[in-house]
């Protein structure tokens, strides 16, 4: 069967009956594509729009005949090989990435009862192992002080900073708050997070107190919860203000630059905050499975990359048997 139509049909399939984000489908379609590249011909390539019609004739050449082990093993060793200019490679998680993809449409294609080679053939090589970067709470302190309250955007900053570390968001989740979504009374709010999983998170005392000062010093109406106040002016037709939304990569370099600002021995990002809201809960003796409930992991063995960095048994014991 043509392999462009299939896998066309996979990713509407993803879509309509998967409910599957926007997102996971536009990193399929990326991943997809470039397997369909190397089956082509026989390289790695970045099909952009301009020359997507060409690839695409290319493509057509393409059956489900070609997906091999043997072309899949060349693939895979492609893959480790590749390199970008400046010599820069593909990460091992960034190729798992590519294989996960390919698994999840010859699963499809299992389904539809196209004979293809076996998902469970193909194995993901070992991921990099990767340290989690958090603070203490001294250090969490300090960067929540760095905004200066007394300007929008600092009062703002301040406002996403102890949202961050109150509630373990993800920076893609915060984002896409609206100011309606928010029960100051109740102290908490429901996201759809990674997965499209519902759940509730809950703001501290304090959160709640310099988000309600934030909502306060605004002088528009607009739904969303976090908005910019410089660059391009608003369109005259966005009246929901969507162009004014403030995005995930705003408030990465809000974070980056107040880090700089608090002179701190690490780099952290807003993903940081979140390992640091895991941390601070488990080290204060949390309940491992409630964790998971606000973090929105789908497997507890997600979070218990958080364990071997909070147990203070182990501790005990180094202090108590490690020569001093």
């Amino acid at each position: 069967m043509n392999l462009p139509t299939l896998v066309d049909q996979f990713l509407e399939h993803l879509e309509i009956e998967r409910n599957v984000s926007h997102l996971t489908i536009r990193n399929y379609r990326h991943y997809l594509n470039r397997f369909m590249d190397f089956l082509s011909s026989g390289s790695l390539s970045s099909p952009d729009r301009e020359d997507h019609d060409a690839h695409r004739i290319q493509w057509q050449k393409v059956t489900t005949s070609h997906i091999t082990l043997e072309s899949i093993r060349q693939y895979r060793l492609f893959l480790s090989r590749y390199a970008y200019e400046k010599g820069i490679t593909l990460k091992r998680i960034t190729q798992n990435y590519h294989l996960i993809a390919l698994r999840s449409f010859l699963k499809y294609c299992i389904k539809r009862d196209i004979p293809v080679v076996s998902p469970d053939r193909i194995d993901l090589p070992k991921a990099e192992s990767r340290s989690l970067k958090f603070l203490g709470r001294d250090d969490v302190e300090r960067l929540l002080s760095m905004p200066e309250i007394g300007k929008p955007d600092g009062l703002r900053d301040k406002a996403i900073l102890e949202t961050l570390f109150s509630t373990g968001l993800r920076v893609s989740e915060l984002v896409k708050l609206n100011r309606d979504q928010i029960n100051f009374d109740r102290k908490e709010f429901g996201v759809i997070g990674k997965g499209r999983r519902p759940r509730v998170v809950f703001l501290s005392d304090s959160a709640v107190r310099w988000l309600s000062r934030y909502m306060e010093n605004r002088t528009d109406m607009l739904p969303p919860l976090f908005i910019r106040y410089g660059g391009k002016k608003p369109k005259d037709n966005d009246r929901f203000g969507e162009s004014l939304r403030l995005s995930a990569r705003s408030v990465e370099r809000s974070v980056e630059k107040y880090v700089k600002k608090a002179k701190l021995s690490m780099k952290i990002t807003p993903h940081g905050l979140r390992h640091s809201f895991a941390t601070d809960l488990l080290s204060a003796g949390a309940d491992l499975r409630a964790i998971q409930e606000m973090l929105g992991h789908k497997n507890i063995s997600t979070t218990q990359i958080y364990t071997h960095i909070t147990n203070p048994q182990l501790k005990k014991i180094h202090e108590r048997f490690h020569r001093q």
